[in-house]
C-alpha cells in the first residue's frame, strides 16, 4: 500500500490574477485523472489538499492576515478569508463527487491550532479512519487560531507537515502550473531535475515567489518545506510539476519513477 499526498496548487485550479475565479474545467480533468489513477492503482491510499489561489489569498493579502489578527476589522477579515477558502473547496468537492472520486473535505480551521505561525494541534483521528476506508480526506489552505498572533493562514503544505508526522504518506506531489524548480526567479534556464538538501542553499536565491496572489511564500517556501520534510522522512519524496498538459497528473501518481517536474529527496549516496 503506497500513500500519498496530493496537493492542487491554486495557480492550476484558479486564475490567481483575478480574485475568486475558479477555474471549473481543468478540476473537472484532474478529477477524473484521479479515478483513473485510483482505478489503474486499487492500494493506492490518497489524501488530498488544494490552494486557496485567487479566493483566500486574495481576502487574505487586503487584511493582511498571515501576520495575525487584531481588532474587529481584523476578525472579519478573518471571516471573509475563511469563507472564501471554503467556497473554492466546495467546488472541488462537488466535481471530484460528481466524477466519483469519493473526497471528504475536512476544514483545518475547526480543529487547527497555532503558535506564532506554527502549527501544533489538529484533530487527526478522522483523517486517518478516511484514509483506511479509501475515502480520500481533502485539506485545504484555510485560517487558523493562532496563540500568540490571535489567528494566521495556514497553507496546504503546512498541514500536510503536519498529517505526516502521523501518517507518513511515501510520496507527496505538488500538483501547479509552474512546471517544476528553475535557476532563476523568472524560470528561465532549464528545469532542475532533482533537489537535495544538499544542493538546496545554492538554489534559495534564485527561487521567487509565485504569480499573483501568495500569501504563503512562494515557491522558496514550498521547496523549503518540501527539503525538511524529506530530511525528517529519507525513504520518501516530494515532487514540484505542472498538471497543465492533460494526463500528465494521472502518470505521475500511477508511475512513481515517472520523469516529470522536480524531484526533491535526499542524496541517495550520502
Amino acid at each position: 500500500m503506497e500513500i500519498i499526498f496530493l496537493k492542487l496548487g491554486g495557480s492550476i485550479i484558479t486564475d490567481k490574477t483575478q480574485a475568486g475565479q475558479a477555474r471549473v474545467d481543468v478540476i473537472r480533468r484532474l478529477a477524473r485523472e484521479v479515478r483513473s489513477a485510483r482505478e489503474a492503482r486499487p492500494d493506492m491510499r490518497l489524501a488530498m489538499g488544494h490552494g486557496s489561489g485567487s479566493f483566500g489569498h486574495a481576502v487574505a493579502t487586503r487584511y493582511g492576515t498571515r501576520d495575525g489578527v487584531r481588532g474587529a476589522a481584523g476578525w472579519l477579515g478573518y471571516a471573509e478569508v475563511a469563507a472564501s477558502a471554503a467556497r473554492l473547496n466546495q467546488i472541488v468537492v462537488d466535481i471530484f463527487v460528481e466524477e466519483r472520486v469519493p473526497v471528504v473535505s475536512l476544514p483545518p480551521s475547526a480543529s487547527a491550532r497555532c503558535e506564532d505561525g506554527r502549527l501544533v494541534s489538529l484533530d487527526l483521528a478522522v483523517f486517518r479512519a478516511l484514509l483506511e476506508n479509501r475515502l480520500v480526506p481533502l485539506v485545504y489552505g484555510d485560517v487558523a487560531i493562532d496563540v500568540a498572533r490571535g489567528a494566521t493562514i495556514l497553507s496546504t503544505e503546512d498541514v500536510f507537515a503536519y498529517l505526516a508526522s502521523t501518517v507518513e504518506p511515501d510520496r507527496v506531489l505538488l500538483a501547479g502550473e509552474a512546471a517544476g524548480v528553475f535557476p532563476s526567479a523568472d524560470m528561465a534556464g532549464d528545469l532542475i531535475p532533482l533537489i537535495t538538501p544538499k544542493t538546496f542553499e545554492q538554489l534559495t536565491p534564485a527561487l521567487g515567489g509565485s504569480h499573483g496572489f501568495d500569501v504563503t511564500g512562494g515557491m522558496a517556501a514550498k521547496v523549503r518545506q518540501m527539503i525538511d520534510w524529506v530530511h525528517a522522512h529519507p525513504r520518501a519524496s516530494a515532487r514540484i510539476f505542472s498538471a497543465a498538459e492533460a494526463g500528465t497528473l494521472e502518470r505521475v501518481l500511477v508511475d512513481p519513477d515517472a520523469q516529470v517536474g522536480t524531484l526533491i529527496r535526499v542524496d541517495i549516496e550520502a
